[in-house]
């Protein structure tokens, strides 16, 4: 690594949490050298992206609203270039779209991106042999939980979803939520067959139906991150998996780890399990 060209990142969404800590650990990665960072609010704009991720010193990058220049700036770059987005979900596809047809490799957290979405960029994608990771979930713990979901799936016919997060996201349900429903449903399997003819009295009591039968309820408060549980049970026993983030640090390693594999693929990839 120490002989080769560090690459070029731009973190969209630079002044929120998730921007925050990506800017701190991308100036601590040998292999890597921030060359934008990109956020649209007003209150923002023109700060040093290193005083506003509180850093002890500038790193005399300013923030801009200015997405596609900086992306062709980074294009200029010796090494391929990769932008973190970690913005909106109104805005997270038109992101992917511009990086990609300025052959910058995206790194996406943002959530919120519907499967037609998701499928029309991974053709955008393949067209322009470009790399894109979209990973609903950075963190190692998470993988773990979803790899141990799909074991006890074997064995449980009814499982719910219960994902808890901060009362600033924007989508419900979260994107780590229906992805674990989504891993769960490539099983084979129709869960929570009915017993009885439901009936809410109060519209969405039950959450949200996602893939084969599996219920997704949402909590929005201040005072969380980002959490999830799911529940199987059955006659006589339940059993709980849950995830719990105390510091969006944790992410981090997860973040470094796309940044470096999304320039060796040609691409669109979905999920961090797929890279590990």
């Amino acid at each position: 690594m120490a002989n080769q060209t560090p690459i070029p990142v731009v973190v969209n969404g630079a002044a929120g949490k998730m921007g925050r800590e990506v800017i701190k650990a991308v100036t601590q990665a040998p292999d890597m050298n921030l060359v934008g960072a990109i956020d649209s609010s007003p209150e923002h704009q023109g700060k040093d992206a290193g005083e506003l991720a509180g850093l002890s010193e500038p790193l005399e990058i300013p923030i801009t609203n200015q997405l596609e220049p900086m992306l062709a700036f980074a294009a200029g770059e010796k090494q391929l270039g990769v932008m973190v987005d970690f913005t909106h979900p109104d805005s997270v596809y038109d992101n992917i779209r511009s990086a990609i047809a300025y052959g910058i490799r995206p790194v996406v957290g943002t959530t919120g991106l519907s499967p037609e979405q998701i499928q029309q960029l991974a053709e955008f994608a393949d067209k322009a042999s470009t790399g894109c990771l979209i990973i609903p979930n950075f963190s190692i713990g998470m993988v773990l939980l979803q790899q141990a979901a799909l074991v006890a799936s074997q064995y449980f016919d009814h499982v719910e979803i219960i994902e808890l997060h901060h009362n600033q996201k924007a989508d419900a349900p979260s994107g780590t939520a229906i992805q674990t429903a989504q891993m769960l449903s490539s099983m084979g399997k129709v869960f929570n067959c009915a017993t009885v003819e439901e009936t809410e009295k109060l519209p969405g009591a039950r959450g949200s139906l996602a893939d084969v039968g599996i219920r997704i309820h949402s909590v929005r408060l201040p005072g969380l991150i980002a959490h999830q549980e799911v529940i199987f049970g059955a006659p006589g026993q339940i059993y709980t998996l849950r995830h719990d983030t105390s510091d969006r640090a944790c992410y981090m390693p997860g973040v470094l780890l796309a940044i470096r594999k999304v320039l060796e693929l040609k691409s669109l990839v979905y999920g961090l399990e797929k890279i590990l």
